[in-house]
């Protein structure tokens, strides 16, 4: 070995990466990748950021680069859906005592510290694995396991939940055919579209937007000509921003916390850093942050139009809240009309980005050895992981088929996951960028990831009890297996 190589290895003696260099087994730190390519040989090209972040694109060996921004933009925005605050408005409505504008702009808030954090990290750690790929880098190999394990529980019961409100709509519509059969339905259509590879579904991505964007932008223009048309109403006004009479900051943080399920998917995105066009890394953080802005802003639009036609109204079930007002305000065929639309424009293409992303994550951890292998195998053609799909969609059936009673249940565990990853998410831009690099970015990497651990907390105070306690044993169980993967040496692979 080279004199310069042996004494940056002596004063570097943390190994946390092997690489094959002319035939020898060396370890390094990766910050000190630019020394030591000056000085060798590589017999493979290697990224500081991560290993897998210029994986091989040839079929069957890795991730295929085929995604741009508007891909990426198409992805975020169908995972998050337009048309989101309908399911949610009789929740949000009841939650925050009328203020569901304020909710809406809480939750985006809350949400910009996280999407900035995680357009600043994509940019150093572009990995398949999101913030599992993110925490280990950053934090090491024990808590970045345990960043995928929390997030597993977001990204495997959406789809779980999203199968299961379609399949209730389905129902109703077409009820010869029970909710049971409905979910088989749905789920195999999800995977057959899947299967050929995320450019097809960028294609399907972008059909699902533009149609949700046209539904609720109709909902809007229908209620502001009832708003204007109706005395009762007397224009647009700020009641669901603020009524001094109905403001509480328990409810309304309570309100917010439904509304960041709403929120939850524009972090998938990170989950195709190894799918883009050129390694650009920049173009996964600007469509993180895009798409958090674009439906921050509709959302809140949104909520606002709908909440001055809410007054007045009898709801007697919240998740059918959308149907009873547009039945009252706008008449019952737009109510039937809507229904229809709902189901088959969305119910069949919303859970699409969600088995994507859970995919990509299982993907990230099969091929690190924190789960099984052969988790990381590729489809030989269309070079997708499709063992992790198919993993993934039958537990989400199965999941959906138990819970197929208890909606309100499921829902309430979905945030748990997110939120703690949230957490390390946060935590890595603070060790890595702010305390290792002594950044002198201020507002990016101190200010940004602490106003977001803050926040996470903050919402975590108005979490249901119930959602609490299961998330609490989801992460003792993943602390229990990732401290085996440690005994068994597995916990120290590359990322």
């Amino acid at each position: 070995m080279h004199g310069s190589m042996r004494a940056l290895f002596e004063r570097h003696d943390a190994e946390i990466w092997s690489v094959c260099l002319n035939g020898n087994v060396c370890a390094f730190r990766p910050d000190h990748e630019i020394d030591y390519l000056s000085t060798c040989r590589l017999e493979r090209t290697l990224s500081i950021a991560t290993p897998h972040a210029n994986a091989p694109e040839s079929p069957g060996s890795g991730l295929r680069r085929s995604l741009e921004y508007r891909d990426l933009l198409a992805y975020g925005l169908a995972y998050i859906a337009p048309i989101a605050p309908l399911s949610t408005l009789g929740f949000v409505w009841n939650a925050s005592g009328g203020l569901i504008a304020l909710a809406y702009l809480l939750g985006a808030l809350c949400m910009y510290f996280t999407a900035k954090s995680y357009a600043v990290m994509t940019e150093v750690v572009p990995s398949a694995g999101s913030v599992y790929g993110i925490a280990r880098f950053c934090l090491g190999a024990l808590p970045g396991f345990l960043a995928g394990w929390l997030i597993l529980l977001d990204y495997l019961l959406i789809p779980s939940l999203i199968f299961l409100l379609m399949s209730v709509g389905m129902g109703t519509l077409i009820p010869q055919i029970g909710r049971a059969a409905w979910l088989i339905i749905l789920v195999t259509t999800a995977v057959t579209i899947n299967w050929f590879g995320v450019t097809v579904t960028s294609r399907v991505n972008m059909f699902s937007v533009k149609a949700q964007f046209c539904i609720v932008f109709a909902i809007l223009v229908f209620g502001v000509y009832a708003i204007y048309s109706n005395k009762e109403f007397g224009g647009l006004t700020l009641k669901p921003f603020y009524a001094s009479g109905s403001f509480s900051v328990n409810k309304v943080f309570t309100a917010t916390s439904i509304c960041v399920l709403s929120f939850l998917g524009f972090d998938a995105i990170s989950t195709l850093a190894e799918e883009v066009k050129g390694d650009n890394r920049k173009i996964v953080g600007k469509a993180i942050v895009s798409v958090l802005l674009i439906s921050g802003a509709f959302f809140v639009l949104t909520a606002w139009i709908l909440g001055n036609l809410m007054p007045g109204l009898d709801i007697k079930d919240p998740a059918t809240a959308i149907f009873d007002l547009t039945t009252i305000r706008f008449g019952a065929w737009f109510s039937v009309a809507l229904a229809w639309s709902l189901t088959f424009i969305v119910g069949f293409t919303n859970a699409l980005p969600m088995q994507i992303g859970v995919a990509r994550v299982l993907f990230a951890m099969g091929r690190d050895r924190q789960l099984p292998a052969v988790l990381a195998t590729l489809h030989k053609k269309h070079g997708t992981p499709y063992v992790a799909m198919l993993f993934s969609s039958i537990l989400s059936l199965g999941v959906a088929l138990i819970m197929r009673n208890d909606i309100d249940v499921l829902a309430s565990f979905v945030n748990f996951g997110a939120l703690s990853a949230f957490l390390l998410l946060h935590l890595s831009v603070l060790v890595h960028l702010a305390w290792k690099k002594r950044s002198k970015q201020y507002f990016a990497h101190w200010c940004v990831p602490v106003c977001g651990i803050a926040v996470v907390l903050a919402v975590f105070s108005g979490m249901a009890p119930a959602a609490l306690k299961v998330g609490i044993i989801w992460l003792a169980i993943g602390v229990a297996y990732g401290l085996f993967l440690r005994s068994r040496r597995r916990a120290e692979l590359a990322v």
